[in-house]
């Protein structure tokens, strides 16, 4: 059955981590950037993991798993532990408690995969192979990652101020929508490339200004 693709605001909601190890490390640093409310359970908990979550709001607590600490708010679980006992008991908890859960590298045990992931900026590709194989996932991000640089995300940056400029000037929704898209297209981007997003800006201003002297 097909997933339905989100992008999830995860800003001041809280978020469980099961598991101390590099797994667990190397989910806790994805998901820090994210302004959640991390809190991370293990009996033990490897220093690089510590030194990612310093300087954090990151909660540690160093204990056994109990149901206890993902009751009574948290929006997302992550088992990511190494006994698969205690991730299967982690997930029925979950699904008890109505709690999206993901057991990494069990992809029966989960309500939601996380993509593989290339990000310039605010630019995010998400790449999902219905976790069926991550490392495929992570050829692809490879293969984009040459492909999409960070002019894309200062591109966007551009296109977003622009587009302010637009809804200004442009009062009818639909003539509004087709200048944006040129504006967006690859044709823009080259240019924006060759001469710089105050160049970029001001050719695109023109045009908007033209549409407008037209109406």
């Amino acid at each position: 059955m097909a997933k339905y693709p989100i992008f999830l605001d995860l800003n001041g909601r809280r978020v469980v981590i099961i598991g101390g190890g590099s797994v667990a490390t190397r989910k806790a640093e994805t998901i820090l950037g994210t302004g959640v409310r991390l809190v991370v359970v293990a009996p033990r908990l490897d220093e690089t993991l510590r030194k990612v979550c310093a300087g954090t709001k990151a909660e540690l607590i160093e204990s056994k798993y109990s149901k206890d600490y993902i009751v009574g708010g948290a929006t997302l679980v992550i088992a990511a532990t190494n006994d698969e006992a205690l991730n299967k008991q982690i997930y029925r908890d979950c699904q008890q408690l109505e709690i999206l859960c993901n057991v990494v590298d069990s992809p029966g045990l989960c309500d939601f995969y996380v993509p593989a992931l290339v990000q310039r900026g605010d630019l995010q590709i998400a790449i999902g192979t219905d976790g069926k194989s991550p490392a495929y996932a992570g050829h692809l991000r490879k293969k984009l990652e040459n492909i999409f640089t960070e002019k894309h995300g200062e591109f966007l940056d551009s296109l977003v101020a622009i587009r302010g400029f637009a809804i200004e000037k442009l009062a009818d929704a639909t003539e509004r929508k087709a200048i944006l898209g040129q504006l967006a297209g690859d044709e823009s981007f080259e240019y924006f490339l060759h001469n710089g997003p105050q160049q970029w800006r001001k050719r695109a201003e023109e045009q908007i200004n033209s549409h407008t002297s037209s109406m």
